[in-house]
């Protein structure tokens, strides 16, 4: 059994030992994509742990009793849960391989203790049919073998947030048959970030890449607690054709002396400055056709600048996912099944008149 996998041994097919979030990443660094190094800690992992520790069953009987839209019982429910996950002890083979795993990754950036992006990858997620994304709990900047370990832990138990639950109710997604794998990535420290659609998500034009970026880490961007800046560019002439600067009032940055990342404020001369420099958003929309041809779809894409490089390995990928909203809308003709071709040449012939 494989307690962790390196993110180059995995690709597409891996889904169900690492969940599609870590698949994703494999399945890139194959690809040639610029993906920060690390490793997923396996669904096996996961498995091994509720059911040795005998706490499998009672999850999945607290589950079974929950009353349908019951919102203090949702609560209650997944409060009981996560206390049952992050109180129970994590058998020591997993701990381990986790702190193995670890250590390889500062050699490989020649870093000690690294900082990390600990984030939840559940088997359910970025399908192309569902939006389970963001469901799960994140740990940036994480540092230490023992931290590592415990945020591993503790987005096991992120499984069972009350929107999560919720969300596989609703979708009809057996609870069982979800599991979840957990990434343990480089941090990428971020001037800059954000994310990219292969296909403008506001009026689904397919030949256009739409990047939104503001300063710092890009969980102000994810989480909307930011206007980015915001750039839509021609897939193939590469120019871009609307250009909007917003002021970016805070960021996401580590902060020391706190030892964890905090939303500070940017300082007033920056606010109203573009993120990003025209070289930076060519390399991205290069970057986002190349995702785009890899998967045959749109997708929705998280990007970083990484301060501490020069370009062009300054650009990193952090995720990559199918879009959800424009992909799953009929390609037909939305009029009468009509193209539009046969509705231009209706119109054209209303206008003709035939002499009698």
């Amino acid at each position: 059994m494989d307690y962790i996998l390196n993110f180059e041994l995995l690709d597409k097919s891996s889904i169900p030992l690492v969940g599609g979030k870590n698949a994703s990443l494999g399945e890139m660094i194959k690809a040639g994509i610029h993906v920060p190094p690390g490793f997923a800690v396996t669904t096996d992992s996961y498995l091994g742990f509720i059911t040795g520790t005998g706490i499998k069953d009672t999850i999945f009987k607290i589950l079974s009793n929950l009353a349908p839209d019951d919102v203090e019982d949702l609560n209650k429910a997944s409060a009981e849960i996560q206390e049952l996950i992050n109180n129970a002890s994590m058998p020591v083979e997993v701990q381990k391989a986790i702190g193995d795993g670890y250590s390889l990754l500062c050699e490989k950036c020649s870093v000690e203790n690294v900082p990390a992006a600990v984030r939840s990858s559940a088997t359910a997620e970025d399908l192309p049919t569902a939006s389970f994304a963001g469901q799960q709990d994140t740990y940036l900047w994480i540092k230490g073998e023992e931290k590592i370990i415990d945020s591993v832990q503790k987005c096991w138990a992120s499984l069972f947030t009350p929107r999560a639950i919720d969300y596989r109710n609703k979708n009809d997604f057996p609870h069982e048959k979800v599991l979840i794998s957990v990434g343990v990535q480089k941090m990428v420290n971020s001037s800059t970030a954000g994310v990219m659609f292969t296909i403008n998500p506001t009026d689904g034009d397919p030949s256009k890449v739409v990047i939104e970026g503001s300063w710092g880490l890009g969980e102000t961007v994810v989480s909307g607690s930011v206007n980015p800046d915001k750039f839509v560019v021609d897939k193939v002439v590469m120019e871009t054709s609307e250009k909007t600067i917003s002021a970016k009032h805070i960021k996401c940055v580590y902060d020391p002396d706190k030892g964890e990342v905090v939303n500070a404020d940017v300082d007033e001369d920056m606010q109203s400055e573009c993120c990003m420099e025209d070289q930076e958003i060519k390399e991205l929309v290069k970057i986002a056709k190349e995702i785009e041809k890899h998967y045959g779809r749109a997708m929705d894409i998280e990007w970083a600048i990484d301060k501490d490089f020069s370009f062009p390995e300054s650009v990193f990928i952090v995720q990559a996912r199918p879009e959800t909203v424009w992909s799953q809308r009929k390609k037909g003709s939305v009029i009468g099944k009509k193209t539009g071709y046969q509705l231009l040449m209706e119109q054209a012939m209303k206008r003709i008149k035939i002499p009698g």
